[in-house]
């Protein structure tokens, strides 16, 4: 009997307590003896044999999570069983499967001949002077070593700190963070003083290398001007929307939803009359900025003409005295956004349906996907004035 069918022969008895450990060798009750270090017919998934110590301990402590198991290895010494191998290695030893293709017998290997305790078998023992000639010296060595680590043991990091890894990684993207804002801010410096020099009727002549003292024209969209100066988005002003003039800016630049009490709260009830606002969430060079206001009523005529997006509340009266026919001319315009919570009814959302309003949807709870709606809103309106700017 070679050691795995042995082994295989006291699981399936429920007699395993019965294999004992005495110096180097495994005693099999009164009925077989075999060293501790032999190869077993039973070849793991990474191509060697397992040995007999490492799976009478394995099928002593197959009830242990695998983590657990592998501490225990290596806290005894004896090299584990594989993940992959473990299920269908105990199927077999209990007698589950009949056989498997990772048992391969090799009849002509001495040390499947065991040794048996019993007086009257110690006449079949191989003659000692045969033993050197057949011995698999590489097996003999393979089966004494010991690994001192493995892949588990690497993924558990033990004694590893990666908190300055961290830290590390968190500065780089702070001062990115910091120099791409300082940039965006003098581009804006820029921009604001051309707009200054357009307003005097001044700019810069390419062919004369001078000033040109007369005034650009302004650029058409769809048949309105649009008039000079920052875009502005328009919110509602009533507190029952979802995006007010005191959360827009968090949403769009931040991609965070907060709800407006508690933006009321921290701002300790300062209302802000005009909020500017930029797209944060992409690694553009170039950063358009808007303006977010949420007065209607205080638009000059040009002021309209620069209005190019507006976050609808549902209502009729939110475009009372607007300068336009009907939501027709407005949302031809103007792209209209309007936001609600996800499991919302859309009963509240039936004027807004008759619309050409885009909806976008947000989660109550889940603000880790706040994201995903702001990009939506930014893509629309990237999307709309670029459409308008070729018209």
């Amino acid at each position: 009997m070679d050691p795995l069918s042995a082994l295989r022969e006291f699981t399936m008895r429920g007699e395993v307590e019965k294999i004992v450990r005495v110096n180097g060798e495994f005693r099999f009750g009164e009925e077989y003896t075999f060293p501790c270090w032999v190869e077993t017919a039973y070849r793991s998934t990474k191509g060697n044999r397992y040995t007999l110590e490492t799976l009478v301990h394995y099928i002593k402590n197959h009830h242990l999570k695998h983590t657990e198991y592998i501490q225990n290895t290596f806290a005894v010494g004896i090299p584990s069983v594989t993940l992959p191998d473990r299920k269908p290695l105990l199927q077999y030893l209990q007698g589950t499967l009949t056989s498997t293709d990772s048992i391969e017998y090799r009849p002509e290997d001495p040390s499947f001949a065991p040794k048996s305790t019993l007086p009257s078998q110690t006449q079949v023992h191989p003659q000692p002077q045969e033993q050197p000639d057949k011995l698999d010296l590489i097996s003999l060595i393979t089966s004494v070593e010991r690994p001192l680590k493995d892949r588990q043991s690497l993924l558990e990091c033990k004694n590893r700190d990666f908190y300055s890894v961290l830290v590390s990684a968190t500065k780089r993207e702070e001062d990115r963070q910091r120099m791409e804002s300082q940039q965006r801010k003098d581009g804006l410096v820029a921009k604001s003083r051309l707009m200054t020099a357009d307003d005097r009727g001044l700019g810069f002549s390419d062919d004369m290398g001078g000033y040109d003292p007369t005034p650009k024209p302004k650029m058409l969209l769809k048949g309105t001007k649009i008039g000079e100066g920052v875009p502005i988005i328009l919110v509602p002003s009533a507190f029952q929307t979802l995006i007010t003039i005191y959360n827009v800016k968090e949403f769009l630049e931040d991609g965070v939803y907060i709800p407006t009490d508690v933006k009321v709260k921290q701002m300790k009830g300062a209302r802000p009359d005009c909020v500017t606002v930029q797209k944060k969430l992409s690694r553009d060079r170039v950063v358009t900025a808007y303006e977010v206001r949420d007065k209607p009523s205080s638009l000059k005529p040009d002021d309209w003409d620069r209005v190019v997006a507006v976050f609808v509340l549902g209502k009729e009266w939110q475009f009372k005295d607007w300068p336009f026919k009907d939501h027709v001319e407005i949302f031809n315009k103007i792209i209209g956004f309007y936001m609600r919570f996800e499991d919302d009814s859309l009963e509240s959302a039936k004027n807004v349906k008759q619309w050409n309003v885009k909806i976008i949807s947000i989660s109550k709870n889940k603000r880790h996907q706040d994201r995903a709606a702001a990009l939506d809103v930014w893509e629309r309106l990237e999307e709309f004035v670029r459409a308008r700017s070729r018209s």
